[in-house]
């Protein structure tokens, strides 16, 4: 209700970009103030319930719903989003060295759509910062994933380079790793999805998480990739293969689109990667795909339109075993989570399962 009411009208008044920021600035504030994180967990924390908890790669997971890449691009706001009822998050995307991104605006509301256009640019501090920012982190509440790409001046050809750099410094800080090769903002990225491209990234990154393990002595960390939602079955198919034959450990499904379907809003167009309701739909059936194709031996998690407990539990039963949202986030506030977490109890009691596990894929079977 608080933010409904005043935070929101608040902020949606205001540029975007700068919403963000003011949004980042309170959120890693909040583990430097007494008794800040115990107020955000006490407005909006989740209860740990076994229905909803998995344990997935060797990795516990309270709760099935994660914040998505993009928000908390440095980790500079760990705690505080730990703190708000996500199952996990995702910090990044990070590149080996700091770079501002593209030029301003570059972030649009599209409200009566309840999507976002984003033109960022992996606009990041960089891995050292991120290191730095991570290794300040004194008590990780939830699992931390580590979505990694590759500086906008970097050639395709020479891009392994760049995921290399990140893994390597950032190795001892993430309890997975996501490759980025779907953002639709950084020049020629996307090609890395597909044929030979690909098939090189994914045996540098496997060699490199190889060799941090032997380093640190320690069990291997899982690597997923994150896909576009514009492949075509063709393409989807080809690059599941490469995925499973370099034995990746899951894949997220999916990044924002270039399609502009179904938008109402003036700034519809404007360039960029299109997150929010209308990208639901798409996503899913990805997510759809991805499970057919390989036979649900490869766990997903599933982005994109995600505002509802009936949402989230939709990609579950297409065979997501983890979800993340974003841009539900922006328009609903953190109670979203809460929502969320909550309605997926009641769906699944409705269904008969007594664990979150049980009804991922399930209209498949």
């Amino acid at each position: 209700m608080l933010y409904k009411k005043i935070v929101k009208p608040v902020f949606f008044q205001m540029d975007p970009e700068k919403a963000h920021h003011i949004t980042m600035n309170g959120m890693s504030l909040a583990n430097k103030i007494p008794g800040a994180l115990s107020l955000l967990n006490g407005l909006y924390g989740v209860p740990k319930k076994k229905e909803l908890s998995q344990r997935i790669w060797n990795i516990n997971f309270y709760n099935p719903v994660g914040l998505a890449a993009g928000l908390d691009k440095n980790a500079v706001a760990v705690q505080g989003f730990s703190s708000i009822g996500f199952g996990f998050m995702e910090v990044g995307t990070v590149t080996p060295k700091g770079q501002p991104g593209n030029e301003q605006p570059r972030l649009f509301r599209l409200p009566p759509d309840e999507a976002l256009i984003n033109r960022m640019g992996f606009n990041n501090l960089g891995v050292d910062s991120m290191a730095e920012h991570l290794q300040k982190v004194y008590t990780k509440k939830v699992p931390i994933a580590v979505n990694i790409g590759k500086n906008k001046m970097t050639p395709n050809e020479e891009a392994v380079k760049d995921y290399r750099i990140c893994i390597q410094r950032l190795y001892s800080y993430g309890d997975f790793f996501v490759v980025n090769i779907s953002s639709p903002n950084t020049p020629n990225l996307r090609q890395l999805q597909h044929g030979e491209e690909l098939n090189q990234l994914l045996d540098a990154v496997t060699d490199e998480i190889s060799i941090q393990q032997q380093k640190s002595g320690k069990e291997g960390k899982p690597v997923l990739v994150k896909i576009a939602p514009d492949l075509s079955d063709e393409e989807l198919e080809t690059t599941i293969q490469s995925i499973l034959k370099h034995q990746i450990s899951g894949v997220i499904a999916t990044n924002t689109t270039l399609s502009r379907d179904g938008l109402s809003h003036s700034h519809a167009q404007e360039t960029g990667g299109l997150s929010g309701k209308t990208l639901f739909d798409p996503s899913t059936e990805i997510i759809r795909k991805i499970y057919k194709i390989a036979e649900g031996k490869i766990p997903i998690i599933g982005s994109g339109g995600i505002f509802t407990a009936e949402d989230a539990y939709e990609k579950i039963r297409a065979g997501a075993s983890l979800v993340e949202i974003y841009t539900s986030l922006i328009y609903k506030g953190p109670s979203v989570v809460r929502e969320i977490n909550a309605g997926l109890l009641n769906l699944l009691k409705n269904d008969g399962f007594t664990n979150i596990s049980e009804a991922v894929g399930a209209e498949h079977k």
